[in-house]
């Protein structure tokens, strides 16, 4: 820490006044408790007036979770594109504006549920134990407060100020808006809890959670707001995604209201797990809705093919048919089933195919298997173009989703692209087999024909009905496995940590952070206001100012006058004041004892600038000597801007001028005061050239006859700063009181004075400190009242006499301050 010691060292490295600069800041010591007070209120108006902010966060993980539904190793969804981009996606769904306007709906968040306060209008939707259900079929008063007052547990009331003979309704079936036709004024009507609300301009139903007796008389409002508006305010919800565990996703929301915070993001969730599930069921309901099709079309061809053989079996004797006909009729069969399940994969490569050429949503397309696909390359892209296809139409609407767009565009036409040519290869193995099929029937039924004609029509008949009840009979147990993979698929979404209001999370205002704010800001304000007029306001404002500057002698301090005239001496001869001027008088003479004066002396004031009181302390001066029964006489010298006359009520028609150029003698300028032994010669008329009078033989006679008649000369002199002649009167003078006045007299003239004194242009100077005022007890002067100056000697800068011990805790404080600062 810096030492009060090392302070002149770093004044004369900086050029700057620590000491004073300290001073000061203690002397404004209540302009920092005011500051205080104003920045520590201000403070507590922000935080009274600013509502909490919370967070509410869950946590969720992305994991693969495979559903057998092709073959044992192929599963429903895919991760292409690797996890990230799966997490990637499942982010970009949650901020997209579908995703979002499931949830909003869902939970009828469009709904404000809001309680008055005297600074703000509070969410308390989770705090009111009613919940209104709208229906949406019907209008709604749009973005209007609706009063809602309970009267008691079982009735409410609702009012409702119509300012206009129309009112604003929303339908939140199609989010359109339209008017409705009411009439102006107040409108009140009570309703019974559970009733239905039937009006043109609302429609809903109040349901109690629990006992409203704790809000009965309260104003509840209600408000309808915009379906789009609130889908774009819940879209800007938060999710951070794991570095460390990429599959993680953190979500998070911040509100006023942690009850709303809390609902939105578990339903968030567990929306997006619905439509995780519905997405991967969608293959299997693809399937599901196949077979069913294809199960309807067999079931005619199995009745068909049935009631033909029965019909056949009433007019045959099927044993005797039969006999020796059970050879050919198995493998028939067998060749049957071949061909079938050759054609059927062949119609529904065909079928892919076309599809693929001519649509672009590929959502619908049913599992290969049911056709009895194994190939494990179309197998797989077919899952692939359903997850892809999904996916993009989930991110068409995200506000954000539009590189994740492209992309899974870009992924799906390089998957349609690899699974037309799987299609094609396959499809060409597929007619080869078929082929060989068709050549193994045609010789088989080539050796038919040498069978009786009864047996041939029986296998024809008994063929067709075996044929199609084997495919009945496996599309029922395909149907079967869609449904039980259907019921047994698991969302890749797993929540880890659901929301919950825990009873933190408050982020702001930080009202502690605001007051430590309002700490450092009311301890800067004043000390920078206090450094700014250190710097800007470079008059003389105490004794150390002085002391700094010059190494002059301060001869007295001289306090505020408090009279009308000049004459406060002579009018207030007790005062605190005029003992000043007395401590001035004692400290003259010990001056002139110095220089070993007798008889006469001489005293000459002057300042730096017009308006530091040197006519004040001339005037004074003269008194005080005047009262110790010394003759003593006034020079007006200052012959440009004459004054002392006023005050004593003489006229200054002739004075110090009119002896100098001759026209009057001594005796006829000098002129009596009603002051005992005090004489004055005013300046007189202004001359033209008052320089070379002061310069001439004259002013010398003038002074050396006035010292044989008086005991004390004091010499009212101009400025030093604006003309010279106080240094050509210098040369009369025994001590020259140089005036130097607080907080108008600039320090740069002090350095000038320094300068005069060097060359030796003023002699024998000494400084008057006035207009001195202590605005800080304490403080900035010291602690002394005005000043009383006993005991000051030559050359000396401090030391003077303090009367009274400071009084109160912030004084005492000061003033110990004062006595640091003064070692």
């Amino acid at each position: 820490m810096l030492d009060i010691k090392d302070l002149s060292f770093l004044e004369k490295q900086n050029n700057f006044d620590f000491k004073s600069f300290l001073i000061k800041i203690v002397g404004y010591w209540k302009w920092f408790i005011l500051s205080f007070i104003i920045t520590f209120s201000i403070a507590h108006q922000v935080n009274v007036r600013k509502q909490k902010i919370y967070g509410i966060g869950t946590t969720i993980s992305v994991k693969e979770e495979n559903n057998q539904m092709f073959t044992s190793n192929t599963s429903l969804i895919f991760n292409w594109g690797g996890t990230s981009d799966k997490v990637q996606m499942i982010a970009t769904s949650l901020k997209s504006r579908s995703h979002n306007e499931l949830v909003v709906d869902d939970l009828q968040f469009y709904i404000d549920y809001i309680i008055k306060t005297p600074y703000y209008y509070k969410d308390v939707y989770g705090q009111v134990p009613f919940k209104i259900t709208i229906d949406k079929s019907q209008k709604q008063l749009y973005e209007e407060f609706i009063k809602l007052k309970f009267l008691n547990s079982n009735t409410y009331q609702i009012s409702i100020p119509f300012s206009d003979s129309s009112a604003k309704c929303i339908n939140y079936f199609d989010n359109t808006l339209s008017h409705v036709t009411v009439k102006k004024g107040e409108f009140v009507k009570t309703f019974k809890v559970g009733q239905k609300v039937d009006l043109p301009f609302l429609n809903w139903k109040l349901m109690l959670e629990e006992n409203p007796a704790g809000i009965i008389g309260q104003e509840i409002l209600i408000r309808f707001n915009s379906f789009n508006n609130t889908v774009i305010k819940y879209k800007g919800i938060t999710i951070d995604i794991d570095e460390k565990a990429p599959s993680i996703i953190n979500l998070s929301m911040q509100g006023t209201n942690k009850n709303r915070m809390v609902d939105y993001l578990n339903s968030t969730v567990d929306v997006l797990i619905k439509r995780q599930l519905e997405s991967k069921n969608k293959f299997a309901e693809n399937t599901i809705s196949f077979i069913d099709e294809t199960l309807a079309n067999m079931e005619k061809e199995l009745k068909n093919s049935g009631d033909e053989l029965r019909d056949f079996s009433k007019n045959h004797d099927i044993a005797e048919i039969e006999e020796g006909g059970s050879n050919y009729k198995n493998r028939l069969m067998e060749l049957d089933k071949e061909k079938d399940a050759v054609e059927r994969k062949i119609a529904y490569l065909n079928s892919l195919k076309s599809y693929l050429q001519s649509s672009t949503d590929f959502s619908k397309l049913p599992a290969p298997t049911i056709a009895g696909i194994e190939e494990q390359n179309i197998a797989v892209n077919v899952a692939k173009l359903i997850d892809l296809s999904i996916q993009r139409s989930e991110l068409l609407y995200s506000a954000k989703g539009g590189i994740f767009y492209e992309r899974k565009d870009n992924e799906l036409q390089s998957v349609k692209k690899v699974l037309l040519e799987n299609i094609s290869s396959l499809r060409s193995v597929l007619q080869y087999d078929l082929t060989k099929v068709d050549q193994k029937l045609a010789l088989l039924e080539g050796d038919l024909k040498q069978l009786p004609e009864s047996k041939q029509n029986y296998l024809s008949i008994s063929r067709k009905y075996d044929l199609n009840n084997g495919i009945y009979n496996t599309y029922l147990q395909k149907r079967s496995e869609a449904s039980i993979i259907k019921a047994s698929n698991l969302p890749d979404v797993q929540i880890i940590d659901p929301a919950k209001d825990v009873g933190k999370g408050l982020l702001g205002p930080k009202t502690s952070v605001n007051y430590v704010i309002a700490f450092f800001l009311g301890l800067f304000i004043p000390l920078f206001v206090v450094f700014l007029i250190f710097f800007i306001n470079n008059a003389v404002q105490n004794i150390d100012d002085i002391s700094l500057v010059t190494q002059l002698p301060l001869i007295g301090i001289v306090g505020i006058k408090r009279t009308e005239s000049n004459l406060s001496v002579f009018e207030r001869p007790k005062s605190a004041l005029s003992e000043s001027f007395r401590a001035i008088r004692s400290s003259l003479q010990f001056l002139y004892k110095k220089q070993s004066r007798e008889g006469s002396k001489t005293l000459m004031l002057t300042s730096s600038v017009s308006g530091e009181g040197k006519t004040f302390c001339s005037i004074n001066i003269a008194t005080v000597f005047a009262l110790s029964e010394r003759k003593t006489i006034i020079l007006g010298l200052d012959l440009r801007k004459p004054k002392i006359f006023d005050d004593f009520n003489i006229r200054n028609d002739i004075g110090v001028v009119n002896y100098l150029i001759g026209q009057k003698k001594l005796d006829e300028v000098i002129q009596q005061t009603h002051i005992p032994y005090l004489d004055v010669i005013t300046s007189g008329p202004i001359p033209p050239n008052p320089s070379e009078l002061i310069m001439g033989d004259s002013m010398k006679e003038m002074i050396d006859r006035l010292k044989e008649n008086y005991d004390y000369i004091i010499l009212d002199t101009p400025p030093v700063g604006l003309v010279s002649d106080a240094l050509e009167l210098d040369q009369y003078s025994d001590v020259t009181l140089y005036v130097v006045r607080q907080n108008f007299t600039k320090k740069e003239m002090l350095t000038l004075l320094n300068n005069r004194t060097k060359r030796g242009e003023l002699n024998n100077v000494s400084i008057i400190f006035n207009g001195y005022e202590n605005k800080a007890k304490y403080g900035t002067g010291y602690g002394y009242g005005y000043g009383y100056g006993y005991g000051y000697g030559y050359g000396q800068s401090s030391g003077y006499h303090v009367d009274d011990e400071p009084v109160g805790f912030f004084n005492k404080l000061m003033f110990k301050i004062k006595n640091i600062f003064n070692r």
